[in-house]
């Protein structure tokens, strides 16, 4: 028996296109990506200086470290949107632009002094201050 080799042909790959076809695909995502930064904003209170201006009794509101809400040293119940509104509208009476003046610890959310902002935003107020620390004197 006679039996013939039959002629192989070798299979060739190229991988040149695919490779550029990855790096073209690499490089389109690293430019197209964009990273979001997950950081905590560390801010103190800022500190001001300069002469004390007397004005009418403003309206305060407080924000502890553990960001429970005070009007007038009055603690609300909750902190909930409604009800801040509900004590501001009820704190501020008749007075349709009263001086709002919001003083939260340092250690407070800043969720709770947004949540004060928004509150105050949709009650018309304008009149917004936060209060700061003197800066102790070198002298």
């Amino acid at each position: 028996m006679n039996f013939r080799k039959k002629n192989k042909v070798e299979f060739d790959l190229n991988l040149t296109p695919l490779i550029d076809v990855v790096f073209l695909l690499l490089i389109f995502f690293m430019v197209t990506t964009t990273f979001d930064r997950e950081t905590q904003l560390k801010i103190e209170l800022p500190q001001a200086s300069g002469e004390q201006k007397k004005l009418d009794k403003p309206l305060e509101i407080s924000i502890d470290a553990r960001s429970h809400f005070f009007i007038n040293e009055k603690e609300l119940v909750n902190s909930g949107l409604d009800t801040i509104k509900k004590a501001l509208r009820q704190a501020a009476g008749d007075n349709k632009e009263p001086l709002l003046l919001i003083s939260a610890d340092g250690k407070a959310t800043h969720q709770a002094v947004i949540s004060v902002l928004d509150a105050a935003g949709q009650l018309g107020f304008v009149n917004i201050t936060f209060a700061a620390n003197q800066p102790a004197s070198t002298e």
